[in-house]
């Protein structure tokens, strides 16, 4: 059974970021574990129905652990744990707050609480996450690129745990085959781009095409892992469902290219493009991975 293992910092991440990557590993039968570091008790919520949660962490981590629940049940995925649910992770571990700078680029909290998960040792929280692949020993562990896909400061701190538990975890016995990062193609991108910003719907603001990108944004020949989302899109839309106090304007797209669009927070549209992509953690030759049916590998097509 070849298992995967995700890190992401906050519920919703696991769906923005790798969603048609869980939902296509679980529909094989296969076992997918995610870790989620944080609640998002300083998350932006959408909606004046909700609103009354911002800036209440305790009912907003409650609230966005029931939405994860949702999604996680839409994506399939049925292993899941808190960081400070692990051995060594002592205390709670909460949202360190972000600000946004620019259209898909967000920057540090002007303030932040004394737990914030951006004050947790990489080392503490890397052993404890270590642990937990040496107990489910996965072929693939998955998370975000250095620049935490946009910039959030806890994405940025949960890629450098993620990366010293795959070392640590291969100094102590298990050596996971593959370690990916989540990736945009540009020029899918901004093709993706132009597709919601040529139809916008009310009280969305198109993005511009010709903008900047995140920083998961790569050219295309840096792309070693396709997934097709086609197939689980009806998981992956009913997942962006589930977090309603984060995800807005969900909408499929009769498009090859772009197949559905939504907005964040900052009521900005952006793609769900047709290919969600990843690349090999660089400096570190994948090893052999039973890829499952709608994901191909690049090492795989060589």
């Amino acid at each position: 059974m070849t298992g995967l293992l995700a890190v992401h910092a906050h519920p919703d991440d696991e769906t923005l970021s790798t969603g048609a990557l869980l939902a296509t590993w679980a529909a094989a039968g296969r076992p997918v574990t995610l870790v989620t570091c944080t609640r998002g008790e300083r998350g932006e919520v959408i909606g004046a129905e909700l609103a009354p949660l911002e800036g209440d962490g305790p009912a907003l981590a409650a609230h966005r652990t029931g939405e994860l629940a949702g999604a996680l049940s839409a994506l399939g995925v049925r292993d899941h744990v808190f960081l400070d649910r692990l051995v060594g992770v002592t205390g709670p571990v909460e949202d360190s707050g972000m600000e946004w700078l620019d259209v898909g680029r967000a920057g540090p909290s002007s303030d932040r609480s004394q737990n914030a998960f951006v004050d947790v040792p990489v080392d503490v929280a890397a052993r404890a996450v270590a642990e937990l692949v040496l107990d489910r020993r996965p072929d693939v562990v998955v998370g975000y690129e250095p620049g935490g896909g946009y910039g959030h400061p806890d994405h940025v701190h949960a890629h450098r745990v993620m990366q010293r538990a795959v070392e640590l975890a291969a100094a102590a016995g298990h050596r996971v085959p593959a370690v990916l990062w989540a990736a945009l193609p540009e020029d899918d991108l901004r093709s993706g781009y132009r597709v919601v910003a040529e139809a916008p719907w009310d009280g969305m603001a198109a993005p511009d095409p010709d903008g900047p990108l995140p920083s998961a944004a790569v050219p295309a020949e840096q792309v070693d892992v396709e997934v097709d989302v086609e197939p689980v899109l009806d998981r992956l839309l009913a997942a962006f469902d589930a977090h309603p106090t984060q995800i807005q304007a969900v909408r499929r797209l009769p498009h090859p290219g772009t197949v559905a669009g939504l907005a964040l927070s900052n009521a900005v549209l952006q793609p769900v493009l047709a290919r969600e992509c990843y690349r090999f953690a660089p400096g570190r030759p994948p090893g052999d991975v039973r890829w499952p049916a709608g994901v191909s590998a690049r090492a795989a097509r060589r």
